[in-house]
């Protein structure tokens, strides 16, 4: 939030617990808020209200409200502020587990992205990004790197190789859209893709560019895209702020 915009007044929620329910109540009014964030009823730089006022509204102690206020704090989601009161600071964004851009899944969500290009030239790939892209080490790769933002805010930190003969890609068609549209554009046909997801510490570098305090915690991907040909097209390797972000699976059980 810029210092300079007035909080917005507190939301007037539809909440209730179950008392009968074996679901903890603050658990309850946690995932209740929580809903309220994703729905955009509380939208960013709402106030929540203080916790005597709706430990009193939905007769429930101030220990509670306080402990589903917090679930939703150690999430990203809200913040409290001296003098401000609770306040709403985004929802988290929840990435399926399927070939789409970061891009496309933003906009899915309702989220307005925006690209930053730090990054755009052509060098000699690492030889695991070489191997990955069926290249040998000797010839050259675009090197493109990103920051994505949604509201002014950073999301993920994008690294991404493609063979120097697949498509041009000027700073101002990447700062427009997603990488995967250019391609489609171009007539590239993605196909399939390997990927693997973790996590681990962030850099200096990556805490200075996202906006995270020294130590945190990043989600990782690294995808190889092949096209209908059975190409490797690309290979990216990208951190996301796990603060503001999840990815989704969906297991099926064989008999």
């Amino acid at each position: 939030m810029p210092k300079h915009e007035p909080p917005r007044e507190p939301a007037r929620l539809r909440l209730a617990v179950d008392r009968a329910s074996p679901v903890p109540l603050y658990f309850q009014l946690a995932r209740q808020l929580e809903a309220a964030i994703e729905d955009g009823v509380l939208t960013p730089g709402s106030l929540l209200g203080n916790e005597i006022e709706l430990a009193a509204r939905l007769g429930l102690s101030r220990p509670t409200v306080r402990q589903a206020i917090q679930c939703l704090v150690d999430k990203g989601m809200l913040v409290r502020r001296r003098g401000v009161g609770t306040q709403v600071v985004h929802s988290t964004v929840a990435r399926p587990l399927a070939l789409s851009s970061l891009y496309d899944d933003l906009l899915a969500a309702g989220l307005h992205p925006t690209t930053r290009v730090l990054h755009n030239t052509r060098g000699h790939a690492p030889a695991e990004v070489a191997a990955a892209l069926d290249l040998s080490e000797s010839e050259q790769v675009t090197v493109v790197r990103r920051l994505r933002l949604t509201g002014g805010e950073p999301v993920a930190y994008l690294c991404n190789y493609l063979p120097c003969d697949l498509l041009d890609l000027p700073d101002r068609e990447l700062e427009a859209t997603g990488l995967y549209a250019l391609m489609r554009l171009r007539g590239i046909t993605l196909h399939s893709a390997q990927q693997t997801v973790g996590a681990r510490t962030a850099t200096d570098e990556e805490c200075g560019l996202l906006g995270e305090p020294p130590g945190a915690a990043l989600l990782t991907m690294e995808r190889t895209t092949y096209d209908d040909r059975g190409r490797p097209v690309e290979f990216g390797s990208h951190v996301y702020r796990a603060s503001r972000y999840t990815f989704e699976f969906r297991l099926l059980v064989r008999a």
